[in-house]
């Protein structure tokens, strides 16, 4: 891999993982609604769905990046 491939991999890593943050911030807001004083307190099995594959997302980003960053650090990269 080259220095530039390497630098456009953890780069697509970071924003993966600010994509799957967004994702979660965007799930949690509808699922909050839900409930009061805006909502009944019975959440959507969809906004529950949504919001626990948005979470599934971001902790398989986050390792993803946890994975290069760590090869970083050891100077595998």
């Amino acid at each position: 891999m080259t220095p530039e491939q390497a630098r456009a991999e953890e780069a697509a890593a970071m924003d993966r993982v600010l994509q799957a943050t967004q994702r979660v911030k965007t799930a949690f807001t509808s699922l909050q609604s839900q409930f009061p004083p805006e909502g009944e307190g019975k959440p959507s099995q969809f906004a529950l769905q949504t919001f626990d594959a948005a979470l599934q997302e971001l902790e398989d980003a986050q390792a993803a990046f946890d994975e290069i960053l760590n090869d970083l650090l050891d100077g595998e990269r």
